[in-house]
């Protein structure tokens, strides 16, 4: 009687995984950053009148303060213009990626590398900062030399924290309003502007939320530009310090913490569905 000899059971040939680990993400999360500047720089002539665009509005807004007399009003209003201009520029360059993608014709490129979309949001979302806290400097150098500002017992410190805190907030955003160019690349984009119009009703960026009809203004507790704004002014307005606006800087720590991974759930289920249903092909 010969003895069974152990055949071992034929091995499932792995499927090929690309290799991920911290040091590849942030490679292609500086990779992003990069695109993106490179394409500030190739429509680089849109952008002067963008910006333009931005100076003009804020120094309008500014005008009409002047028109009472109170220069704490002044400067009241023109706090809200700069935050605001930041906050929207998290906000929009974060949601109108995926316009850039079919514009420039990278999209499927893009969506078929191996590479995950929190690196690739995530390059994003750190352009954007960047973006927004050049362009912001830029036109608060504009506004300062139009107007005699007066930020002589302001907190600097604390408004850097208060900026970064709702930098998360506003990205989270920006990754959920990404869906909609990609699910509708028709009116997608068009979209977007009007969730950020929305945003800009109900957060007091001119006003103060308590002149808000009763029925909306539960809507600016759910809003990170009402707490921004909020612990911004006291800061550069009667120098808070961030103790003083802490309870402002959790509520938008928390906000980032529940957006961001929300944002990202959010987006992967666009992004299935787009593949599915075609919609990475069309462009437009």
């Amino acid at each position: 009687m010969t003895a069974k000899t152990k055949t071992s059971a034929p091995t499932k040939r792995k499927r090929w995984l690309p290799r991920i680990s911290f040091a590849s993400d942030a490679k292609a999360s500086y990779a992003f950053v990069e695109r993106n500047f490179n394409l500030v720089r190739r429509y680089f002539g849109w952008e002067v009148v963008f910006l333009a665009y931005t100076v003009v509005n804020t120094l309008t807004i500014g005008l009409i303060a002047a028109g009472t007399g109170d220069p704490q009003r002044v400067l009241y209003l023109v706090i809200g213009a700069l935050l605001w201009g930041y906050l929207s520029v998290l906000f929009t360059v974060v949601s109108e990626d995926v316009a850039w993608e079919r514009w420039e014709g990278t999209i499927e490129y893009t969506f078929m590398a191996p590479v995950r979309r929190f690196a690739r949001l995530g390059g994003t979302c750190a352009f954007a900062a960047v973006y927004g806290i050049l362009r912001t400097a830029i036109v608060l150098g504009v506004v300062t030399l139009f107007f005699s500002l007066s930020l002589g017992d302001a907190n600097i410190g604390a408004f850097i924290v208060v900026l970064g805190a709702s930098s998360f907030a506003f990205m989270g955003l920006g990754i959920m309003a990404a869906i909609l160019p990609l699910i509708s690349p028709e009116r997608g984009v068009q979209a977007t502007h009007i969730i950020q119009a929305l945003l800009l009703l109900v957060s007091g960026v001119y006003y103060d939320v308590s002149v808000l009809p009763s029925w909306m203004q539960p809507l600016s507790y759910i809003s990170p530009a009402t707490y921004t704004l909020r612990a911004s002014r006291a800061c550069l307005l009667e120098g808070a310090s961030v103790s003083d606006v802490l309870p402002e800087i959790m509520v938008l720590l928390g906000m980032g913490v529940v957006l961001i991974p929300l944002g990202l759930w959010v987006f992967g289920l666009a992004e299935r569905h787009a593949k599915r249903t075609g919609k990475l092909k069309r462009s437009g």
